[in-house]
């Protein structure tokens, strides 16, 4: 489907169902990633991602193409994340026996064939470390770069999303480079 993201709305909003899944094909992946980005969790991403699509399934009447359409769906989305991390914090779990596929924090890894064993396995753990630092990040500075640094996003377009102003958004940024920098020192070493 070529039509426009407010084009597919305005469909959505008149009864045209499928709209739904044009919108979901198209922005299902990246909201994911987004998701994963700021829960940590796999599970809870996907999970999340789905109720972000019902949210703009149930505010389709609503939705008027004033701006971009991403900061519109990543704005749900965010809500989505910062309540969960609210609920999670109330009732907090530890699984003992998690692992990756159970939908824990996971790290892709990257692979390069002209690289020693050793070095191979130094490069996974600069990359495991770096996926930690992110996500200690306070969920607010976290959302900030996982919106700036993977989708591309502008200030403004992020303030939206994040309810702050393109200078608050700015300082998360800053701030949250100033602590990974701070955090992965001994990786540069």
């Amino acid at each position: 489907m070529d039509a426009s993201e407010p084009e597919l709305m305005s469909r959505l909003a008149g009864g045209d169902d499928l709209a739904l899944n044009a919108l979901m094909d198209r922005w299902g992946d990246r909201v994911a990633s987004f998701l994963h980005k700021m829960t940590g969790n796999r599970d809870a991403a996907v999970d999340l991602a789905q109720e972000t699509f019902v949210k703009l399934y149930q505010a389709r009447d609503r939705y008027r193409p004033q701006g971009n359409f991403s900061t519109y769906l990543f704005a749900i989305a965010s809500n989505l994340a910062r309540n969960h991390a609210r609920w999670k914090g109330r009732h907090p779990t530890l699984s003992l026996d998690a692992t990756p596929e159970d939908g824990g924090a996971t790290v892709p890894e990257l692979t390069d064939p002209n690289q020693t064993p050793e070095e191979a396995a130094q490069t996974a753990e600069k990359i495991r470390a770096v996926h930690e630092a992110f996500l200690r990040l306070p969920s607010d500075l976290r959302e900030a770069m996982t919106l700036f640094v993977y989708e591309g996003m502008g200030y403004a377009e992020i303030g939206s999303v994040c309810q702050c102003s393109p200078k608050a958004v700015e300082t998360r940024i800053y701030r949250a480079r100033q602590l990974l920098k701070d955090q992965l020192k001994e990786l540069s070493s």
